[in-house]
């Protein structure tokens, strides 16, 4: 107990003693701001700094899972590039990272030596938390914390090198995930992916707020699984929000044949093709 109120004493005092002190890359934490909250503005200038050769950081968000969030994500990053852009795509949903199986990459590994190098297919960067883990055999079962450093590690770590757009595959919901990807990844803004059920509205409009509030600005809004024309739900998720509908993916039996056997819709699908032709001139317009 002596040892812990000895400690707390030495926290007190550096606390006070340093508060005016410049941080490691310029940052001035204000009076009375606390060791953890100076750590991460530190920590997000340089991500900052590490991502300056990316000129648009676009995440890729759902409220709730199985809404094809993931889907979205790989055929945007897709489309973009075949519109002739440099393109990464991150995925950082660290509970069930996809990417990688839905692309066919399942034993795809990352180097494990700094900085972290994205491996590439049909001219993409792509990395992934499944290429640091063997998620399937040993499935990412972390607290909190560790998934907070985890991933601001990861971020710190990656080399992307030049790129015209990030695309960032998020956790959905608001967990320790895309909360921390918010507070420390300096992001455009965020696609809202949803799909034309009620309960996916009521949690696409709690999601964007949360987004808001945390001062990412909400792009534009995606309708997966549509009937072709964007749903009553979806457009109340789009005023609620204030933003705009990027577009609506139409419902289309060959998604899932597609995904499981790792082949990217826009290249197989034509129908599927333009629906992401239209989402992506919004994002680059």
């Amino acid at each position: 107990m002596a040892d812990e109120q000895q400690h707390q004493h030495h926290e007190h005092h550096e606390h006070h003693g340093h508060s005016h002190q410049h941080g490691e890359q310029g940052a001035v934490a204000s009076p009375g701001m606390h060791p953890s909250f100076m750590r991460v503005i530190q920590q997000k200038q340089r991500i900052k700094q590490k991502l300056s050769a990316i000129k648009h950081k676009i995440g890729v968000y759902s409220a709730k899972g199985g809404v094809g969030k993931t889907t979205v994500a790989i055929n945007l990053a897709y489309t973009l590039a075949r519109n002739g852009l440099k393109v990464g795509l991150l995925d950082a949903d660290i509970d069930c990272p996809n990417v990688t199986m839905f692309l066919g990459m399942e034993d795809a590994k990352m180097e494990p030596v700094l900085p972290l190098k994205p491996l590439e297919k049909d001219g993409i960067k792509i990395a992934s938390t499944a290429m640091l883990v063997d998620e399937a055999k040993r499935p990412i079962i972390w607290r909190g914390p560790i998934v907070t450093k985890m991933l601001g590690d990861f971020f710190e770590n990656t080399d992307w090198g030049e790129l015209d757009y990030l695309i960032v595959d998020l956790s959905p919901g608001t967990s320790d995930g895309p909360l921390t990807i918010i507070q420390v990844l300096d992001l455009d803004g965020f696609v809202i992916v949803t799909n034309p059920q009620r309960i996916a509205g009521i949690n696409s409009i709690r999601s964007g707020l949360m987004a808001k509030r945390m001062n990412v600005p909400v792009l534009g809004v995606v309708e997966n699984m549509s009937s072709g024309k964007p749903s009553e739900k979806t457009m109340e998720v789009v005023k609620a929000l204030d933003t705009e509908l990027f577009g609506v993916v139409p419902m289309n039996k060959e998604f899932a044949d597609l995904s499981d056997k790792g082949k990217v819709h826009v290249v197989e699908n034509s129908e599927i093709s333009r629906a992401f032709d239209e989402i992506a001139k919004k994002i680059t317009s």
